[in-house]
């Protein structure tokens, strides 16, 4: 019987990639973004060898998480993979400059969403005594960086979430790691600089990760035997050796 896995942040980048591999390696999947044309589009290319579900919400939104997730048919709410992938920087500001704004759209998207899109899955999976939770944090949770400030902090706040999931669920034989990516060409910069031609700069002069590289390493987390779990992994392109060291050509 096929495993099922849902996956936030599905439109674009890592969820992207992360979908497409999962689907060619026959898991029937639930595909959620805002972006409606998009899921519908990813949809329509996946199905066929596997099953898609798709569900339109922001994970911002507790309400919309808990309708959509309770919306499910019954044939889709044995959730086997669950990747929290869905996140954004906004700005990258000293702290006394900040804008509030950014700093709750990182924080609400960055870790309440997480933790709600979460909290509506994990008790199937607790029931079952079963299932693999996988965040995806960022090399922002490991060190922190000039003008990182609150997008670190809200990296740093999804590691400390991840190991105390895997504390908690430990009884339930449930999985939990999470997967800590360094520069990564995604749509992340044109986000983050919010439309500005730098963003178009800063993956020039050195090879970054791409999001095909991050989608194979969840499928490889998924993939190991039961009793195998990647608990936490930080990956960097060769040219990267920290936040602030870059080879650039």
């Amino acid at each position: 019987m096929p495993q099922i896995a849902f996956v936030t942040g599905a439109t674009s980048g890592i969820g992207e990639a992360t979908a497409r591999l999962l689907a060619k390696n026959d898991y029937d999947l639930i595909l959620c973004g805002r972006r409606e044309e998009r899921l519908s589009r990813l949809k329509s290319e996946l199905s066929g060898a596997v099953r898609i579900h798709t569900l339109s919400f922001d994970v911002r939104d507790r309400k919309a998480v808990h309708e959509a997730v309770d919306s499910l048919p019954a044939e889709w709410q044995q959730i086997n993979v669950l990747v929290n992938n869905a996140g954004n920087a906004h700005g990258l500001d000293p702290i006394q400059t900040g804008n509030l704004d950014d700093w709750d759209a990182m924080m609400d998207i960055n870790v309440k969403g997480l933790l709600y899109v979460s909290k509506a899955i994990i008790p199937g999976m607790t029931a079952r005594q079963s299932g693999h939770i996988i965040n995806i944090g960022s090399s922002a949770g490991k060190e922190v960086y000039p003008n990182g400030n609150v997008y670190c902090g809200s990296k740093h706040a999804v590691l400390a979430i991840t190991e105390g999931m895997r504390i908690d669920l430990n009884p339930y034989g449930i999985k939990v790691g999470a997967i800590n990516p360094g520069l990564v060409e995604t749509e992340f910069s044109k986000v983050r600089f919010k439309g500005d031609p730098i963003a178009d700069t800063v993956y020039n002069g050195f090879h970054a990760l791409q999001a095909q590289d991050i989608a194979e390493i969840i499928y490889f987390m998924v993939s190991r035997p039961d009793h195998v779990n990647i608990a936490d992994l930080l990956v960097f392109p060769t040219a990267q050796a920290n936040s602030t060291t870059v080879k650039k050509n």
